[in-house]
């Protein structure tokens, strides 16, 4: 059994958590929702830094917490790593004895990770005899996280580790994230409040928002729904898988998805290259035929395959699907009565924007 679960409850008048999640047992799964929703709590507790009276907490079929059972194995004894908003390395210590301090107490048949591979991995080689204070923001979160590897953890945690960077560094951290997210078979548990952020690394999505969980599940599928609560709808919007397929002689590239094409601007990268784009409910919108004379290229046939309020008065958004890939749209309602708007209705959408994540 690789998969993860946590069950947690916790009831402190003002502030309640009540969390039952399975979670894989592989991949990027983010934890976003607004500030106050739970989400730090929920890593401190599987961390074990945070001791819930009403807890399970279970990673590969290894119990580290069973209260019913009386089990609560303390955080050092957990196969885990954490890398906080903060770097926090050891000043006075080489960026090479930083990591080596990872690796300390893990046996060397044991190791999971060598110091050379993550090194590489995480693009810190050359800056292996620095000190902390001769570093980036940037390059110090990218010591920690390869610290937290070389302790060769059965799950790593990270809590809005680009949070104290500014967007220049985070820019310059992400294409690091995403190689180790490919590189690595470990399991990563990533709190965020970034939504771009998110969808670009994530592959497993909960979604949590007053302490209880609204929706757990594959990130495309799960950013898709348009039951979520008003307090996600500013973000809601689609993740859709691509791959590279041509390009056209006006400076557009082709993607192709399983739903149809979409065109976006010229892109270096080989064809055959994976590539995942965004698609804002807000970018799209609604025709009952396929339009003619538009300025817009993206236009794809459609099926509706429901409808819902949002907390704006007079808007709804549209669930659809593009072949099998999932779409959303928002609408006035106004709009959604004149053009009869209704699960099942074909009909052609039109995006006015394709954001390309990395």
């Amino acid at each position: 059994m690789d998969d993860i679960q946590v069950r947690l409850h916790i009831d402190r008048g003002a502030f309640r958590l009540d969390v039952d999640l399975t979670l894989p047992g592989r991949g990027i799964t983010a934890l976003f929702g607004p500030s106050g929703s739970g989400k730090t709590t929920c890593l401190r507790a599987i961390a074990g830094l945070e001791h819930v009276n009403d807890g399970y907490v279970a990673v590969g079929g290894a119990v580290w917490q069973d209260e019913a059972r009386r089990i609560f194995v303390p955080t050092h004894r957990r196969s885990l790593g954490y890398v906080f908003q903060e770097a926090s390395l050891f000043a006075h210590l080489s960026v090479r004895a930083n990591l080596e301090f990872g690796m300390k107490r893990v046996p060397r048949s044991e190791r999971r990770f060598e110091p050379d591979e993550v090194a590489r991995l995480l693009g810190i080689w050359e800056l292996l005899e620095r000190r902390p204070d001769r570093l980036s923001g940037g390059e110090r979160q990218r010591v920690a996280i390869a610290r937290a590897l070389l302790a060769s953890p059965r799950l790593l945690l990270m809590d809005e580790p680009l949070a104290a960077l500014d967007l220049r560094r985070r820019q310059e951290i992400l294409p690091y994230l995403e190689r180790m997210h490919d590189a690595l078979s470990i399991p990563i548990i990533y709190v965020s409040h970034a939504p771009d952020e998110v969808a670009r690394l994530a592959d497993h999505l909960v979604l949590l928002d007053g302490g209880r969980v609204v929706a757990s599940g594959p990130l495309s599928e799960t950013l898709a729904r348009a039951d979520l609560p008003p307090s996600f709808a500013d973000d809601a919007g689609v993740v859709l898988d691509t791959v590279l397929e041509g390009h056209e002689a006006d400076a557009l590239s082709r993607l192709r998805f399983d739903g149809g094409v979409l065109y976006v601007g010229q892109r270096r990268e080989a064809i055959g290259t994976h590539l995942r784009c965004r698609i804002h409910a807000r970018d799209v919108s609604l025709a009952l035929q396929r339009p003619g004379g538009t300025s817009i290229v993206n236009l794809l046939p459609a099926r509706v395959t429901a409808c819902a309020a949002t907390d704006t008065p007079g808007h709804v958004l549209v669930q659809l699907r593009m072949g099998s890939s999932p779409l959303l749209a928002r609408i006035t309602e106004r709009s959604r009565r004149e053009l009869d708007i209704v699960p099942g209705r074909e009909l052609w959408v039109q995006i006015k924007g394709v954001a390309l994540l990395g």
